[in-house]
């Protein structure tokens, strides 16, 4: 039985009555109609969006009570997973307003948004986030810009830590695949290595049948 929380979260009065009006309740709703199940951890399958993400957008709640949502990006990775219910990232420096930083201290309450194109994925993420300032821990910054393979070099004052309470993954019908000049070429490499293994095969298959053809020629003398 799938976990609820999610459910128990997005799905009010409204959404609920409307699920019943259109007939999707059963597929939706009605999996309200037992107790919450509380957060749950994340999977394998969430984890490698993640670890391949390099951008996402990220949902919080203004002051005022409107919606704001900023867009992230880095090297793919910057997203880390520091435990199965647990994300952070560098925050970047950026055109200084402090909106979604703030939002975060007024009100933790975030949601991502990830999308992997190629693949036609895409994630939502919902947690309680926190404002680590780089001189209260420092060494949790140094970690989350150090990529393994590299080191961000970008300019970061503080973390952005976010405990993650639900997730849900969306229907891929309505994603527009886009592919970057990193997917094409680790794409041409698979096809080019496959391409020199069956060329190998069949050098061997011909070598094998060139022996047997040797073997059979009827000798003179």
């Amino acid at each position: 039985m799938p976990n609820n929380h999610y459910h128990h979260l997005m799905f009010g009065p409204s959404a609920i009555e409307r699920q019943k009006a259109t007939g999707s309740y059963t597929a939706y709703g009605s999996q309200t109609e037992r107790p919450d199940d509380g957060p749950i951890p994340l999977d394998s399958r969430e984890k490698q969006i993640i670890r391949e993400a390099d951008q996402f957008h990220i949902a919080t709640i203004a002051e005022s009570g409107w919606p704001y949502i900023q867009y992230r990006s880095g090297p793919t990775g910057f997203l880390q997973i520091l435990d199965d219910s647990t994300l952070g990232f560098a925050d970047f420096a950026g055109n200084n307003q402090y909106v979604t930083t703030s939002n975060i201290d007024h009100d933790g309450r975030v949601a991502l948004f990830l999308v992997n194109y190629p693949l036609r994925q895409r994630l939502k993420l919902y947690g309680r986030a926190r404002v680590v300032e780089a001189d209260a821990d420092p060494e949790l910054l140094a970690r989350l810009k150090d990529l393994g393979t590299r080191t961000v070099a970008a300019k970061s004052d503080r973390s952005i830590v976010i405990d993650i309470e639900a997730f849900d993954w969306n229907c891929t019908r309505s994603i527009i695949p886009r592919y970057d000049k990193a997917y094409l070429s680790e794409l041409s490499k698979v096809y080019q290595r496959k391409a020199a293994e069956r060329e190998a095969e069949l050098l061997s298959r011909i070598e094998d049948l060139e022996d047997q053809l040797a073997q059979q020629k009827p000798t003179t003398g």
